[in-house]
Protein backbone atom coordinates (compact mmCIF):
# COMPACT_ATOMS: atom_id res chain seq x y z
CA UNK A 1 0.00 0.00 0.00
CA UNK A 2 2.72 2.62 1.12
CA UNK A 3 4.67 1.50 -2.10
CA UNK A 4 1.76 1.75 -4.59
CA UNK A 5 1.25 5.83 -2.87
CA UNK A 6 4.62 6.35 -3.18
CA UNK A 7 4.56 5.36 -7.36
CA UNK A 8 1.01 7.09 -7.66
CA UNK A 9 3.27 10.45 -5.86
CA UNK A 10 6.43 9.55 -8.05
CA UNK A 11 4.20 9.58 -11.52
CA UNK A 12 2.60 12.71 -10.44
CA UNK A 13 5.14 14.88 -9.45
CA UNK A 14 7.20 13.33 -13.17
CA UNK A 15 4.10 13.91 -14.83
CA UNK A 16 4.41 18.01 -13.94
CA UNK A 17 0.92 18.15 -12.39
CA UNK A 18 2.67 21.13 -10.14
CA UNK A 19 2.83 23.64 -13.00
CA UNK A 20 -0.79 23.33 -12.79
CA UNK A 21 -2.64 26.03 -11.46
CA UNK A 22 -3.10 26.31 -8.19
CA UNK A 23 -6.12 27.69 -6.65
CA UNK A 24 -7.46 28.50 -3.24
CA UNK A 25 -9.60 25.35 -2.73
CA UNK A 26 -8.21 22.67 -4.94
CA UNK A 27 -10.58 20.23 -4.54
CA UNK A 28 -10.61 15.97 -4.80
CA UNK A 29 -9.43 14.36 -7.86
CA UNK A 30 -9.43 10.84 -8.51
CA UNK A 31 -6.23 9.58 -10.33
CA UNK A 32 -6.34 6.44 -12.12
CA UNK A 33 -3.54 4.35 -13.61
CA UNK A 34 -3.84 1.85 -16.45
CA UNK A 35 -1.87 -0.47 -17.98
CA UNK A 36 -3.84 -1.68 -20.56
CA UNK A 37 -4.30 -5.54 -22.29
CA UNK A 38 -2.24 -5.69 -25.56
CA UNK A 39 -4.25 -4.73 -28.44
CA UNK A 40 -6.46 -2.42 -26.63
CA UNK A 41 -5.33 0.73 -25.85
CA UNK A 42 -7.01 2.32 -29.19
CA UNK A 43 -10.14 1.09 -28.11
CA UNK A 44 -9.90 1.91 -24.60
CA UNK A 45 -8.65 5.27 -25.33
CA UNK A 46 -11.97 5.74 -27.83
CA UNK A 47 -14.16 4.57 -24.31
CA UNK A 48 -12.21 7.26 -22.86
CA UNK A 49 -13.58 9.79 -25.35
CA UNK A 50 -17.04 8.58 -25.53
CA UNK A 51 -17.09 9.24 -21.34
CA UNK A 52 -15.48 12.73 -22.49
CA UNK A 53 -18.35 13.80 -24.11
CA UNK A 54 -20.62 12.72 -21.53
CA UNK A 55 -18.51 15.31 -19.56
CA UNK A 56 -18.89 17.58 -21.98
CA UNK A 57 -23.06 17.32 -22.45
CA UNK A 58 -23.16 17.45 -18.58
CA UNK A 59 -20.83 20.33 -18.43
CA UNK A 60 -17.83 19.30 -16.55
CA UNK A 61 -14.75 19.47 -18.06
CA UNK A 62 -12.88 16.02 -19.31
CA UNK A 63 -10.58 13.91 -18.05
CA UNK A 64 -6.99 15.28 -18.17
CA UNK A 65 -4.92 12.17 -19.94
CA UNK A 66 -1.10 11.37 -19.99
CA UNK A 67 0.22 8.63 -22.50
CA UNK A 68 2.95 6.52 -21.06
CA UNK A 69 6.11 7.65 -22.92
CA UNK A 70 9.47 6.43 -20.98
CA UNK A 71 9.85 4.48 -17.68
CA UNK A 72 7.12 2.62 -15.62
CA UNK A 73 4.45 -0.46 -17.00
CA UNK A 74 2.00 1.70 -16.88
CA UNK A 75 0.04 3.17 -20.44
CA UNK A 76 -2.26 5.88 -19.53
CA UNK A 77 -3.46 7.99 -16.64
CA UNK A 78 -6.38 9.93 -16.10
CA UNK A 79 -7.28 12.89 -13.59
CA UNK A 80 -10.83 13.72 -13.45
CA UNK A 81 -12.84 15.56 -10.54
CA UNK A 82 -13.67 13.67 -8.02
CA UNK A 83 -16.70 15.72 -5.79
CA UNK A 84 -19.81 15.91 -8.27
CA UNK A 85 -22.85 17.94 -7.05
CA UNK A 86 -26.70 16.27 -7.64
CA UNK A 87 -27.00 17.93 -10.47
CA UNK A 88 -23.66 17.40 -12.40
CA UNK A 89 -24.61 13.89 -11.12
CA UNK A 90 -27.93 13.71 -13.01
CA UNK A 91 -26.67 15.97 -15.82
CA UNK A 92 -23.64 12.42 -16.16
CA UNK A 93 -26.33 10.29 -15.56
CA UNK A 94 -28.41 11.59 -18.32
CA UNK A 95 -25.73 12.02 -21.06
CA UNK A 96 -24.33 8.12 -20.17
CA UNK A 97 -27.40 7.06 -21.07
CA UNK A 98 -28.05 9.43 -23.88
CA UNK A 99 -24.51 8.05 -25.48
CA UNK A 100 -25.59 4.64 -24.51
CA UNK A 101 -22.93 4.14 -22.42
CA UNK A 102 -23.05 1.24 -19.70
CA UNK A 103 -23.78 2.04 -16.24
CA UNK A 104 -23.37 0.90 -12.59
CA UNK A 105 -22.17 -2.79 -13.07
CA UNK A 106 -22.15 -2.90 -16.79
CA UNK A 107 -19.58 0.07 -16.67
CA UNK A 108 -17.42 -2.35 -14.63
CA UNK A 109 -17.78 -5.08 -17.24
CA UNK A 110 -17.53 -2.94 -20.21
CA UNK A 111 -14.26 -0.78 -19.25
CA UNK A 112 -12.32 -3.92 -17.76
CA UNK A 113 -12.45 -5.90 -21.27
CA UNK A 114 -9.41 -3.33 -22.11
CA UNK A 115 -7.70 -3.26 -18.42
CA UNK A 116 -5.07 -5.29 -17.92
CA UNK A 117 -4.35 -3.84 -14.14
CA UNK A 118 -5.12 -0.29 -12.58
CA UNK A 119 -4.66 1.26 -9.01
CA UNK A 120 -6.63 4.37 -8.46
CA UNK A 121 -6.72 7.09 -5.78
CA UNK A 122 -7.84 10.22 -4.69
CA UNK A 123 -5.85 12.96 -4.02
CA UNK A 124 -6.68 17.01 -3.11
CA UNK A 125 -4.51 19.60 -6.14
CA UNK A 126 -3.35 21.24 -7.84
CA UNK A 127 -1.96 22.97 -4.72
CA UNK A 128 1.47 23.75 -3.41
CA UNK A 129 3.06 23.36 0.06
CA UNK A 130 2.94 26.68 1.02
CA UNK A 131 -0.88 26.54 -0.11
CA UNK A 132 -1.26 23.18 1.64
CA UNK A 133 -0.08 24.35 5.08
CA UNK A 134 -2.19 27.36 5.51
CA UNK A 135 -4.33 24.34 6.19
CA UNK A 136 -2.73 23.75 9.52
CA UNK A 137 -3.13 27.19 10.69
Amino acid sequence: MIRQSFFTLAVLVALGLGSAPVRADPGDRQVEIYRIVPGQHAAFLRFVALCDEANARAGLPPRELYVHKDGASWDFILIQQEDLTPEQSKALDAAFKALKIPQGGKFFIAIRQYIAEHSDTVATGPTTAAEWLKKLD
